[in-house]
């Protein structure tokens, strides 16, 4: 008996088929990329920024004709961070595809070649390198950029939650990467990041070095005369039923944002036997178990966050958006110290990225997240 495929995928490679729209993102995004250009994509975290670009990376007039990279540099710090994971992307992706670009690899970065391992089994090279190892990270980064250089193909290389780099403790950061990346002609990059703010300024301030360097795409939600088609569509191709009003509560209940949306429909899919519907009561469960599998987590953010922030996160999220927050009604009613300390308490937390500011609108960045902190109050998720 064949297996029955989720449609709603969360992880992962995505199949076109199961790829909700986003028409007129891929097209340009490629379309700048095989161009020659550059490309800021800016939207809020777990919006599908991912998903986009390994999708894109699929189409043929991409796979076929570049090497494509991918990293995720949200946890780095530091330069020698950056470098470690960039430099382990490329050997990793490069290894199955060319073996002959993988030695070049390995004899161009001079500066950790004598690091690499060896599997006596394959007869190829390990990465085994730890970050330690990497002692000039500038020498190093030096070393990785040369090596796109000589290529024998164009390279496209994503870095996502590239906002990172400005909060690394080392100086010019921005500076030393534009001047890498402005000099390589047969590698384009795709600066990905969350925090609008933040990625605006890197590419739209005279004063920093990537000012005017790449195209800039903002990822928006998917409307829901598209999305929520996609929803009952999949469920009816896989033999079940549910109904476009229910959908339409789950579209709603998280403002069409992508992530949440996929995870909730995976849960209660899996839970909607072939030939049943999926009822409210199935939805309700699915965001319900979503939520509490996510509890030791979310008590370990509240653990490492002092009270005066912790009065400000429970205020936006019993709020769902706040907007004024530091006028006298949203503290009078909900009883904090004063506007001052708002002011102190939303900077840390915007900083920590635990919540959002999107025109003068504050709400919790993971809405599972505030769902969280809702039922704390005793508050029932309505859908």
């Amino acid at each position: 008996m064949a297996k029955t495929i989720n449609p709603f995928i969360v992880t992962g490679k995505i199949e076109p088929e199961y790829f909700c729209d986003r028409i007129q993102e891929s097209a340009r995004l490629v379309k700048s990329i095989t161009n020659g250009n550059n490309m800021v994509i800016i939207s809020p975290r777990r919006m599908g920024k991912t998903g986009l670009i390994q999708f894109c990376y699929e189409k043929p007039e991409i796979k076929e004709s570049y090497y494509t990279f991918f990293i995720d540099i949200l946890h780095t710090s530091s330069l020698r961070e950056f470098t470690y994971i960039l430099g382990r992307e490329i050997y990793e992706t490069l290894l199955p595809r060319s073996r002959k670009m993988t030695n070049l690899f390995i004899q161009t970065l001079k500066s950790i070649s004598g690091k690499f391992g060896f599997d006596p089994i394959s007869g190829t090279p390990t990465f085994n390198i730890e970050l330690g190892d990497i002692d000039r990270p500038e020498y190093t980064l030096d070393e990785i950029f040369r090596y796109l250089e000589t290529a024998d193909r164009p390279c496209i290389v994503a870095i996502d939650e590239f906002q990172q780099v400005a909060k690394y403790s080392e100086k010019n950061i921005e500076a030393l990467l534009r001047t890498h990346i402005q000099k390589i002609r047969n590698s384009h990059f795709i600066f990905a990041g969350s925090e609008r703010h933040m990625m605006q300024e890197m590419f739209l301030s005279a004063a920093r070095p990537f000012y005017h360097s790449a195209d800039i795409l903002e990822l928006n939600v998917i409307a829901p005369e598209i999305y929520i088609p996609f929803i009952v569509g999949h469920f009816e191709k896989q033999n079940r039923r549910i109904d476009t009003a229910d959908a339409e509560r789950v579209y709603m209940l998280f403002k069409g944002h992508t992530y949440y949306i996929q995870k909730t429909f995976n849960e209660a899919f899996a839970d909607t036997p072939e030939g049943k519907a999926c009822t409210l009561e199935t939805i309700r469960t699915a965001i319900g178990n979503i939520v509490a599998s996510n509890d030791t987590i979310f008590r370990e953010i509240l653990s490492n966050i002092p009270e005066k922030q912790k009065e400000l996160l429970y205020a936006i999220a019993k709020d769902g958006e706040a907007e004024r927050i530091t006028s006298v009604q949203f503290i009078k009613q909900h009883s904090l110290s004063s506007a001052s300390s708002v002011q102190s308490a939303a900077k840390k937390l915007l900083e920590k990225d635990i919540i959002t500011e999107i025109n003068k609108v504050f709400s919790v960045t993971d809405k599972l997240f505030a769902m969280w902190i809702a039922q704390m109050y005793g508050n029932k998720i309505i859908i």
